[in-house]
């Protein structure tokens, strides 16, 4: 494939037949490595711990602004490949579509926004820098990948004035949505330390089962806000309750649970922990026992504020779609999260219906639609 005439249909293809299960490079990162790095861009491999990231970057003149593009090239595993109807490092394209683990996932994303920095810097050297950060840890743990990317810009004074992230962000149709903002995320655990005995004494036992059964009933019941300007209501979900407990007769000493919250802006993790730490509490002098919880944070809710990047980003997709896309802060966390504490940052990219799913899919005028769209994006953010 000549670097300079990019099909991102093609280059697609070429991505899916990586096996890039996450945290495994599968050759995907070296590809764009060499492609970038054949037309010009200046690439540095931005490893940690094992996880392939790329840097690459197209010097235009130093007093013009930076583009940035980021994405994945891990993909989820495909689980049976005998239930495809396609294999799913296959790359097939059949009825219009190409189909594989990725295709949605965000590899089409990848291949459009490389086929587009490619062209349009050849097309318009001079217009400005373009910056294009690849990471093959987006579905696993997340802090390897453009959080390390990021690491090692601050280190080297890179910068990117706006970042794009090619995530599928359409529920169902081309064009439909653009995220300028995403809810934060965080699990919290609780574990309960009681005192086991027989259940035909339960005034000898404090029963830690019970206290975990109440405090999750307590802390889903209560909603914990109604929504704000930018954002649907946070969300409390209770994920697992466990004892380990095989017995029938016998009343459990320690008890587990696990909870999963989505919040907005109207929330930071640490309120919500501290929240839900004096519930816990309450609750173990209620039941006569102890609670201790353990936070962890995938992120922090973020939004960029409607206006002049998200607006020129809506012009663009109306342009190739005809659609007004709608601004949404929906949908769970993405790399993004991590872009915002350096430059603003919105997410366009294809239909995901099909994403983490057998039979992945996308059309292939889709993805022909969307380099549109970044070469369009380009060539108004640099006028």
């Amino acid at each position: 494939m000549n670097s300079t005439n990019l099909d991102a249909v093609e280059l697609t293809a070429r991505l899916i037949r990586c096996q890039s299960v996450t945290p495994a490079e599968g050759g995907a990162i070296e590809l764009l490595n060499s492609l970038f790095g054949d037309a010009g861009f200046r690439c540095m491999r931005c490893d940690r711990n094992g996880v392939a990231n790329l840097f690459a970057r197209y010097d235009g003149p130093a007093d013009r602004p930076v583009f940035g593009f980021n994405g994945h090239t891990d993909v989820v595993p495909p689980g049976d490949a005998a239930g495809w109807t396609h294999p799913p490092f296959s790359g097939r394209i059949v009825d219009g579509f190409i189909w594989g683990r990725g295709a949605a996932d965000m590899k089409s994303g990848v291949a459009a926004f490389t086929a587009a920095a490619i062209e349009f810097v050849r097309h318009r050297p001079e217009a400005g820098s373009v910056v294009v950060t690849v990471t093959g840890d987006e579905e696993a743990t997340a802090t390897d990948g453009t959080v390390a990317i990021l690491d090692w810009m601050r280190a080297h004074g890179e910068r990117m004035d706006v970042c794009l992230v090619g995530e599928p962000t359409c529920p169902s149709t081309p064009g439909e949505m653009i995220k300028i903002g995403r809810r934060g995320s965080m699990n919290i655990t609780f574990d309960a330390e009681g005192k086991q005995g027989h259940s035909a004494y339960p005034e000898r036992a404090r029963n830690a089962a019970a206290a975990i059964a109440r405090l999750a009933d307590e802390i889903s019941r209560e909603p914990l806000d109604n929504g704000s300007e930018s954002f649907s209501p946070s969300t409390l979900a209770v994920t697992g309750i466990d004892t380990g407990n095989p017995a029938a007769n016998v009343i459990p000493g320690q008890c587990r649970a696990k909870v999963n919250i989505r919040f907005n802006d109207l929330h930071t993790s640490a309120e919500l922990t501290e929240r839900l730490r004096r519930k816990a509490e309450s609750v173990a002098a209620e039941f006569d026992l102890h609670i201790s919880l353990e936070t962890q944070v995938s992120g922090e809710s973020f939004l960029t504020p409607p206006g002049g990047f998200s607006d020129l980003v809506v012009k663009a997709v109306e342009s190739v779609t005809g659609r007004v896309p709608e601004l949404s802060t929906s949908g769970g966390t993405s790399d993004a999260r991590f872009i915002r504490e350096h430059c603003p940052v919105v997410e366009y990219g294809l239909v995901g219906a099909t994403m983490h799913q057998t039979d992945e899919r996308v059309a292939l005028k889709d993805i022909r639609e969307l380099k549109e769209t970044y070469l369009r994006i380009l060539d108004a953010f640099f006028a």
